[in-house]
C-alpha cells in the first residue's frame, strides 16, 4: 500500500482551521482517512468513563450510533485503549469483533478480515479510538508505523477540538475540565443520557440548558413514555443544585388524606398510626430538587397547599407548630393540558403560573422519526447486555416498519418492544450467542392495529338522567356508562378501551377505581 500522501495530510490539517461544525468535521476526518486508507469500514468512538460511545461512522448500520460499547465487553476495544499506539488484529485473531453483523454492505457474521485500531491521545488523555476494518485480509499490515501514528494525531487533534468547542457552547461560565468531570459523574450515577439528534431533540437539549442554568420552577410536559423524568434527571444534573438530592414524588400514588404528611412530614402522634415522626419529601429534598411526577392528577385541596410552600419556601409538619425554611427547586411534570385543566376548574391557575415559570415540552417519537435508529441501537445494547448475547442486531426489514410506526407509547413503547423482539428472536434463532431480530420478532405495529382499531364499535351516547341529579352524580354516571361500555365492546381489555375513549391507561384505571368498576363487576353486570 501507497503511504499517506502530503496531500492528504495538508487537507487534515487544514480541516481542522476551518470554521466546521461538529458534525461535518468528524465526516471530514472519515472521508480523508478512508481516502487514504482504503477501508469498508471506519468509526470514531469518544471514551466516556469505562464505556465508548459513537460520534460518526461510515460503512456501519446507523443504529451503531446508538450503542454504547462497555470495554469490559469487548475486549478488542479494550486493547486498544490500553495502547498507546496501533493495535493492528491478526486476521485470524479470536477475540470477538464488536461489529460482527453492523457492516452495511454484509449481512451476517464477519469472515476472515483486517481489523486495525488507533487510540487517540492529546497531552497525555485518552480521548477516544479510531477503528478500521477491511474484508481484505492482512490489508493493513505495511502500512508504516509513522503514517498511521501520523493519522492518529491529526484525528485526536480533530477530536479534542470537536470536543473543546462542544464544551465551552454548553458550560461556557464554568471551568471546562471540572465540568466534563461533572457531567460524566452525574451520567455514570444515574444513567441519564438522552439519545438523539433530530432538530426537535437539538432544541430540547438547549431548553434544558438554559433552565438548569437558573433557579427557576420547571414544567415538563409531554405524553406518556416520552422520557420526561430523563429531562427532570438532566436538569437536576446540570444545575448549581446538582451536588444535592434528587426526590421523587408520585403525585398521581399519594392518598388524599396523607399528601400533607407526604410533602410536609409530620411529628409523632399528629394522628392515628403516626407512631414516630417522619420528614416530609420538601425536607429530603432540602438544598436539591424535588421532582413532582403527574402534578396534573393532585387534589385541589392538596394544591393550595402545595402553593403555599412555593410562594413562601416553608413547611410546616403535621402537629408542628413551627415553621422550616427549605431550598428547594421544584420541577413538576405532567402529560395532561393544564391550561385546559385550569379552564374546567380542576387546576388552581394561580399554581400552574407558580409551576411553569419555564416550560418544557418534551417531543412524541412520531416528532422525532429520525432518532427511532438511534434508539433502537442503544436498547439493543441494553439487551444484548442483558441477555448475555455476543451481538444482538436487527433486520433491516423491521427497522423499517419501526421507523414507519406512529409510536402511540413514544420511547418506552419502543423499548419494551425490543426487549419483547431480543427474547422473541434469541428463543426462535439457531445460535445462542449471535441474533438478529426480524419483523415477526416484534408483533403489532400500526397497520396491524389500524384494522383492531376500525372495528372498535362507537361509544353509544348516554342515558339521560334526570332533571333533580346533581352535576357531580351526573358526571360520574356519564363516566360510568362510557367506560362500562367500552370495555364490554373492547372484550375487557383496558388499553383498547382506553385508546376508543382517548385517555391514558393509568388515568382509566384511576377512574373506574373511583366509580367502582371492576373487572368483576363488568362480569356480573
Amino acid at each position: 500500500m501507497n503511504d499517506i500522501t502530503s496531500t492528504a495530510l495538508i487537507e487534515l490539517a487544514i480541516d481542522l482551521t476551518s470554521s466546521l461544525g461538529t458534525v461535518e468535521r468528524y465526516d471530514r476526518l472519515l472521508d480523508t482517512v478512508r481516502k487514504t486508507i482504503p477501508c469498508e469500514a471506519v468509526a470514531l468512538l469518544a471514551l466516556r468513563g469505562d464505556q465508548l460511545k459513537p460520534l460518526a461512522l461510515q460503512g456501519l448500520s446507523k443504529d451503531t450510533l446508538g450503542r454504547r460499547f462497555l470495554l469490559s465487553e469487548h475486549p478488542r476495544f479494550a486493547q486498544i485503549c490500553d495502547s498507546k499506539t496501533v493495535v493492528r488484529f491478526a486476521s485470524d485473531s479470536e477475540l470477538p469483533d464488536p461489529y460482527d453483523g453492523l457492516l452495511i454492505d454484509r449481512e451476517g457474521d464477519l469472515p476472515v478480515h483486517a481489523c486495525m485500531g488507533l487510540p487517540l491521545y492529546f497531552a497525555d488523555r485518552l480521548l477516544g479510538i479510531l477503528t478500521l476494518d477491511s474484508l481484505t485480509a492482512n490489508v493493513f499490515d505495511q502500512i508504516p508505523r509513522w503514517t498511521l501514528e501520523m493519522v492518529a494525531a491529526i484525528a485526536a487533534a480533530t477530536l479534542n477540538t470537536a470536543l473543546m468547542i462542544e464544551q465551552l457552547q454548553q458550560q461556557a461560565s464554568h471551568n471546562q475540565q471540572l465540568m466534563v468531570d461533572l457531567t460524566e459523574q452525574a451520567r455514570c450515577r444515574d444513567g441519564g443520557e438522552i439519545i438523539g439528534d433530530s432538530p426537535v431533540m437539538q432544541q430540547l437539549q438547549q431548553e434544558i440548558a438554559i433552565a438548569a442554568s437558573a433557579d427557576v420552577t420547571v414544567l415538563v410536559c409531554g405524553e406518556t413514555g416520552v422520557g420526561k423524568e430523563l429531562v427532570v434527571r438532566n436538569l437536576h444534573q446540570k444545575s448549581a443544585l446538582r451536588s444535592g438530592p434528587l426526590v421523587y414524588v408520585n403525585c398521581a400514588a399519594l392518598a388524599e388524606n396523607l399528601i400533607e404528611s407526604e410533602l410536609f412530614g409530620h411529628v409523632k402522634g399528629a394522628f392515628t398510626g403516626a407512631e414516630q415522626a417522619r420528614a416530609g419529601k420538601f425536607l429530603l429534598a432540602d438544598n436539591g430538587t424535588l421532582f413532582l411526577d403527574e402534578i396534573g392528577e393532585l387534589p385541589l385541596a392538596a394544591q393550595s397547599k402545595l402553593l403555599r410552600a412555593l410562594q413562601s419556601g416553608e413547611i410546616q409538619p403535621l402537629g408542628q407548630d413551627a415553621v422550616q425554611h427549605v431550598k428547594v427547586r421544584i420541577i413538576a411534570a405532567t402529560n395532561r393540558d393544564l391550561i385546559q385543566e385550569v379552564q374546567d376548574g380542576r387546576f388552581r391557575a394561580d399554581l400552574y403560573h407558580r409551576l411553569s415559570v419555564y416550560p418544557i415540552t418534551v417531543p412524541s417519537l412520531r416528532e422525532r422519526g429520525e432518532d427511532i435508529a438511534l434508539l433502537v441501537g442503544y436498547f439493543l445494547e441494553q439487551n444484548r447486555r442483558k441477555i448475555g448475547l455476543e451481538q444482538l442486531k436487527i433486520h433491516t426489514a423491521a427497522l423499517a416498519d419501526l421507523s414507519r410506526y406512529d409510536w402511540p407509547g413514544n420511547v418506552r413503547e419502543l423499548e419494551h418492544i425490543i426487549s419483547r423482539s431480543a427474547l422473541k428472536a434469541r428463543a426462535r434463532s439457531d445460535s445462542s450467542q449471535w441474533v438478529v431480530i426480524e419483523r415477526q420478532d416484534c408483533g403489532l405495529l400500526s397497520s396491524d392495529r389500524a384494522v383492531s382499531t376500525a372495528k372498535a364499535a362507537p361509544v353509544a351516547p348516554p342515558q339521560a338522567v334526570a332533571v333533580d341529579t346533581s352535576l357531580r352524580e351526573a358526571t360520574d354516571n356519564f363516566q360510568h356508562q362510557l367506560i362500562v361500555q367500552a370495555l364490554r365492546d373492547s372484550n375487557g381489555n383496558w388499553a383498547q378501551a382506553a385508546r376508543v375513549l382517548k385517555v391514558d391507561r393509568a388515568n382509566l384505571a384511576r377512574i373506574a377505581k373511583r366509580l367502582s368498576i371492576t373487572q368483576i363487576k363488568l362480569l356480573l353486570d
